[in-house]
């Protein structure tokens, strides 16, 4: 059979000849995300603890913190804080909700920048998402929340105004925890949807990694246009705080940064390890927001 161009895949589509799902649907969506330096890492702290959290956090990365404001970021009546860290290694929307948080905000692990949400949106679906909150307006755009295979929970947001940030000295990855019934769905359909690539897939991955040095796992990393990702496929054995992290912070000195962490009040769990031509540790910030830092091994 003979290639199709995107305008005969469009046809098809319009026609209902190609359902959404299929490869030709697929294969029509564009690529609506914009750059690692957008998306943010979501972080939910209680009010009274946000000012530490933001300090310790800039303290042991580096970085600056736009004006807290206080808003309405969800589609029914809230209120939180709200403010933007902005380091070389990494983003954080950070949330201080002053009222109950509405559901189901508060687990999904991070915010992506689009290009447009209803074209986002679509292409979620057609990846093999759910939508789980539709688009909603906020003070500076328009959001949703869409959950994969696995159920895996991510925001959509895309801004009015365009957003210009620097590219990052070091793109962190997004940690996702995922049994083996869901893993390879939920990878096909993020990569469908990022039109990204597995960049490896490791079946006897250290267990160290997830705090059991004694087995093994699977581990698949992933690259695309919304940054790096790391997969860990296991049975959900998990000693804490491993599971709990969403996202791991590079940085060109392990052994400095988590200096500046202990003495910016955050805990450091054991030793940190090696595995896969990388140093790592697991790190608590005031708050109880627990993040995985690693360098690569010297």
């Amino acid at each position: 059979m003979r290639s199709c161009n995107a305008y005969t895949i469009g046809l098809l589509i319009a026609l209902g000849l190609a359902p959404a799902g299929t490869a030709f649907a697929r294969a029509a969506q564009p690529q609506v995300g914009v750059g690692a330096q957008y998306d943010t890492s979501h972080v939910y702290i209680d009010p009274d603890k946000v000012d530490a959290f933001a300090a310790s956090f800039l303290g042991t990365f580096g970085g600056t913190s736009t004006k807290q404001v206080v808003a309405t970021v969800t589609p029914t009546p809230s209120s939180t804080t709200s403010q933007l860290l902005q380091t070389p290694v990494g983003t954080v929307s950070l949330f201080g909700f002053k009222t109950p948080i509405p559901y189901p905000f508060g687990a999904e692990r991070t915010g992506y920048l689009v290009t447009d949400m209803d074209q986002a949106v679509a292409a979620a679906r057609s990846a093999g998402a759910a939508v789980v909150v539709d688009v909603f307006p906020d003070p500076i755009g328009r959001d949703a929340v869409i959950q994969w295979p696995g159920g895996v929970n991510m925001q959509l947001y895309w801004h009015t105004t365009k957003p210009n940030y620097a590219p990052l000295e070091a793109v962190p990855e997004n940690r996702i925890y995922v049994s083996p019934d869901v893993a390879d769905k939920f990878v096909k359909a993020f990569i469908a949807f990022s039109k990204g690539k597995v960049v490896s897939d490791d079946r006897k991955a250290s267990g160290v990694e997830i705090g059991r040095p004694n087995d093994t796992f699977r581990r698949i990393r992933v690259e695309s246009v919304y940054g790096n990702m790391t997969v860990l496929v296991t049975d959900g054995h998990l000693p804490f705080p491993y599971g709990h992290e969403t996202t791991g912070y590079e940085v060109p000195d392990l052994k400095a940064t988590l200096d500046k962490a202990k003495a910016n009040g955050a805990t450091v769990f054991a030793d940190p390890y090696t595995s896969d031509k990388r140093q790592a540790a697991m790190v608590e910030f005031p708050g109880g927001y627990v993040a995985e830092i690693h360098t690569a091994a010297k």
